[in-house]
């Protein structure tokens, strides 16, 4: 019987490390000829498309030579994709122990299509937005440039995550806030009520990710960032991280837009005190708390939509509902999505409370 072999194109680079001693070269590469095609159905009836195909490369060491593919085997990868002439490729080549080199297509070359939407977002945010809207884009760079240049490094080099994630969530909010609202005290009654908040989101996050026993081990992905980082690598700490991280988006809309509701009904009636102006401001956040609710469960929902469609057919593959909510996969989606609502909720009075009173304040 064929094998099938299910394989994660992200990581493959570091699965079929094990087949070459020596370095591997990941490089782009277009479809000029396809030499053979092949079509298998296997024994649950899924359709399997081989081909051989003969490329030309477009960067790397291998630009502007051809190379030839051998994707007709006895073996059946279940990513494996039907490819077209003229169709841009990912291609990784490995050097066997015999010195010859083997080459793997392993996706589309997406790069084009990313850069084109990206400049439309730009240019939607430079015309919708001006000046705001460029704020908005360098507070964006800001908040990747820490991730990537602090959170990431600092998370490998063996630190807590939690304490990371937190300290680098507060340089991100600080950037995304006084680049986008100025340095006035809107913008302070706004950092302060995240920086609340997150702490509170950081302090629950700890603790149910404790009593629930997460490991951080329920993603695929887990085993190659261990094997990656040597097993230096805090997993639990980094699925605590990425709650954390997750969650600061959310809780900057709403923190914004709560702090700004308080504003405008101080101003539209400066003889309201901070009592009434709170209870105002509180009926929009319960509007508010509604809303960013149903948005965090969305966007949680679409990243694990695989998992929920496992859920929802629990009894099909022999699992009761009690089983497949203590399916660690399962569990990490479902606390991962009421700490970052609890996150929101918590939110809504701290920075309803903090802005009717020091805005209160500064009108009288």
């Amino acid at each position: 019987m064929k094998k099938i072999f299910l394989l994660f194109l992200l990581f493959l680079p570091l699965g079929l490390s094990a087949q070459s001693t020596q370095q591997e070269e990941i490089f782009k590469a277009k479809v000029i000829e396809i030499l053979a095609e092949k079509e298998i159905i296997d024994e649950s009836g899924l359709n399997f498309i081989q081909q051989n195909l003969r490329l030309k490369g477009l960067s790397g060491n291998f630009k502007n030579q051809e190379i030839v593919f051998e994707g007709i085997s006895d073996f059946q990868i279940l990513s494996s994709r039907q490819y077209a002439l003229g169709d841009r490729v990912m291609v990784i080549s490995s050097i066997n122990d015999d010195g010859s080199s083997y080459f793997f297509v392993s996706d589309y070359d997406r790069t084009n299509p990313i850069i084109l939407l990206s400049f439309i977002f730009i240019f939607s945010v430079l015309v919708i937005g001006r000046w705001k809207g460029f704020r908005s884009l360098l507070a964006l760079i800001a908040s990747f440039l820490v991730i990537l240049k602090f959170i990431i490094p600092q998370i490998l080099a063996g630190t807590n995550p939690v304490l990371v994630s937190v300290l680098g969530g507060i340089f991100i909010l600080f950037f995304a806030i006084y680049l986008t609202q100025g340095f006035n005290i809107k913008a302070h009654l706004a950092n302060l009520s995240l920086i609340i908040s997150l702490l509170f989101t950081a302090f629950l996050s700890a603790m149910f990710t404790a009593l629930a026993q997460l490991s951080g081990y329920a993603g695929e992905e887990t085993v190659f960032l261990f094997d990656l980082a040597q097993g230096s690598l805090n997993l639990q700490g980094l699925l605590l991280a990425g709650i954390l991280i997750g969650t600061l988006g959310v809780l900057d809309d709403v923190i914004i837009s709560q702090v700004s509701t308080v504003e405008q009904i101080k101003q539209a009636n400066p003889s309201l005190s901070k009592k009434e102006v709170y209870k105002m401001s509180a009926k929009v956040g319960v509007d508010h708390i509604t809303s960013m609710i149903n948005t965090l469960f969305f966007a949680y929902a679409g990243a694990a939509l695989p998992l929920l469609i496992l859920f929802a057919k629990s009894d099909v593959i022999g699992l009761n509902l009690s089983q497949a909510i203590n399916n660690e996969m399962v569990a990490t989606e479902i606390i991962r999505t009421l700490l970052g609502s609890i996150g929101i909720i918590l939110a809504i009075p701290i920075s309803n409370w903090l802005a009717s009173w020091f805005l209160s304040a500064k009108k009288a």
